[in-house]
């Protein structure tokens, strides 16, 4: 009796001290093997810094690096305690089957917010329409895009629909030009209405003297000739530009002394 307990006293110790020593093994590896990925994460970086890539396509380099890592040095570690690896693997290949089935929008704005970053179309504090909003860019997410609308209304676009859609960037040129009308009466004198307009419309603030001030004839309906008034100015001051346009149309006009336009309906039972 005291020679079996003897015996598996024994075999108690000896699976003990091997269990220990896996054990202290694994946490060894676990250790290093952080601290080596960590290692090529700060390598990856500085190389990645020395190219001057983009700061946004930097995190996800360096996100899937240190996820790729991490998920060998786990099964590097199962397969040193016996764990059959091959299993483990088809399973995390299957997970990744099923969430990328579960998730593929996610993984599509992923993808497009990739692109985004590589291809630059637009930039932080750039004023755009794309995916059917309009306004500055706040930021460039991994998934999405927040935008701040005319309105400041922040608003968060999927990467997807913004790189799947047209983009029109406002901020790249060195001007816009503002898109202004001007309704005259049958009667006034079109060509002094021209000069008049260019001339008070070039002294506006902001208003750019090169290229000058557009003002011609768009088309005609039954009061008379529409002006079509063009300054030009930068994007930051669109919006001044054109309010204070359409003021200056209405101010200068009747300044002038220029007929007010009327509707043809009231003007043929004044005739009448």
């Amino acid at each position: 009796m005291d020679k079996q307990i003897t015996y598996y006293s024994d075999l108690l110790i000896t699976y003990a001290t091997e269990a220990g020593f896996k054990i202290l093994a694994a946490i060894v590896l676990w250790v290093i093997g952080r601290w080596l990925i960590g290692l090529v994460g700060r390598m990856l970086h500085n190389a990645l810094t020395r190219q001057k890539m983009d700061a946004t396509l930097m995190r996800y380099i360096g996100s899937f690096v240190n996820v790729t890592l991490n998920i060998v040095l786990v099964v590097a570690i199962l397969g040193y305690f016996g764990v059959q690896t091959t299993t483990f693997a088809a399973l995390v290949a299957g997970v990744g089957i099923a969430i990328g089935a579960a998730w593929g929008g996610l993984l599509s704005n992923f993808a497009a917010g990739i692109f985004l970053v590589m291809l630059k179309p637009f930039k932080v504090g750039d004023f755009i329409s794309a995916g059917g909003v309009m306004g500055t860019v706040q930021e460039i997410g991994l998934f999405a895009t927040a935008i701040d609308t005319m309105d400041n209304v922040r608003t968060i676009v999927g990467n997807s629909k913004i790189f799947g859609d047209n983009i029109q960037n406002f901020s790249v040129n060195a001007y816009r030009r503002v898109e202004l009308k001007c309704q005259l009466a049958g009667q006034a004198d079109h060509v002094a209405a021209m000069q008049l307009l260019k001339g008070r419309l070039g002294q506006l603030p902001n208003v750019l003297a090169q290229p000058e001030v557009d003002v011609e004839i768009l088309e005609f309906n039954l009061v008379g000739p529409v002006l079509a008034v063009r300054p030009y100015s930068h994007n930051d001051h669109y919006w001044q530009v054109y309010f204070d346009g359409n003021r200056v149309i209405r101010e200068a006009l009747d300044q002038a002394g220029f007929p007010a336009p009327m509707p043809a309906q009231l003007m043929l039972t004044r005739a009448g």
